[in-house]
């Protein structure tokens, strides 16, 4: 299988809007019931809009890093909308940087797999919990295969913002075994591109992809970059 040949995972986005029962989903605040309006203002045609939509998705259907039964069909609405046009717009987002809002996006997406992963399992092992006792937890991991699919048509885009936010969050998604052979094909892009990004966040999701794959680290520049969700950096991605 290739990186473009997985067909048919995500759903619809407007159908995905109009179907869900958001009335009995949540996220930080409370009832989801407000989403759907807030979600499809990321395609509206004003930059206004969007932002606000993007940072609701911030805040509160991801609030804090945090799973919530919300947050698994915003996911898919997300990914289904990453190829349409209006996607391509620049907006100001919550740290007040003016970037892409397909790059924002995709860090969004970042941000949400990073939250499932193997990682993240341990942490929770650690700690006495387990993923599967989560089922919003369970349902993202059910999404990964979808979302890469999405993802991965930036891997190659001509804005380097967009390319390398799609680079990174298709490194947090091949996680999953389903998406195990895609590591081969990915590692290439993550040596060229993300190693030696400007972004710090980038650089250290490229170390937690390549260790784990088998690649060989030892020829990277030597990084200091730690774990962004540990000390936070207002001007990069919060993942």
């Amino acid at each position: 299988m290739t990186i473009t040949d997985v067909d048919d995972l995500l759903p619809d986005p407007w159908d995905l809007l109009a179907g869900t029962e958001w009335a009995s989903l949540e996220h930080a605040r409370g009832s989801a019931t407000g989403t759907p309006a807030l979600l499809a203002g990321l395609l509206a045609d004003d930059t206004g809009t969007q932002a606000r939509a993007l940072r609701h998705l911030n805040e509160p259907v991801h609030h804090q890093n945090t799973i919530y039964s919300a947050t698994v069909p915003a996911a898919a609405y997300v990914a289904a909308i990453l190829s349409d046009p209006r996607a391509g717009t620049v907006v100001v987002d919550g740290d007040g940087r003016a970037r892409p809002l397909r790059a924002a996006l995709l860090d969004w997406v970042t941000s949400v797999a990073i939250e499932v992963d193997s990682e993240a399992e341990a942490r929770m092992a650690g700690v006495g919990f387990c993923v599967e006792e989560y089922p919003e937890s369970v349902q993202v991991r059910a999404l990964r295969p979808g979302l890469f699919q999405a993802v991965s048509a930036f891997l190659h885009a001509p804005d380097l913002a967009v390319q390398e936010a799609a680079i990174a969050a298709a490194v947090a998604l091949l996680d999953t075994p389903e998406l195990v052979q895609q590591r081969a094909l990915l590692t290439p892009l993550v040596r060229a591109v993300l190693v030696s990004s400007d972004n710090r966040s980038y650089r250290f999701l490229a170390r937690r992809g390549l260790k784990p794959w088998g690649e060989d680290t030892g020829l990277l520049p030597d990084e200091q970059d730690a774990d962004p969700r540990a000390g936070g950096c207002s001007s990069e991605p919060s993942f």
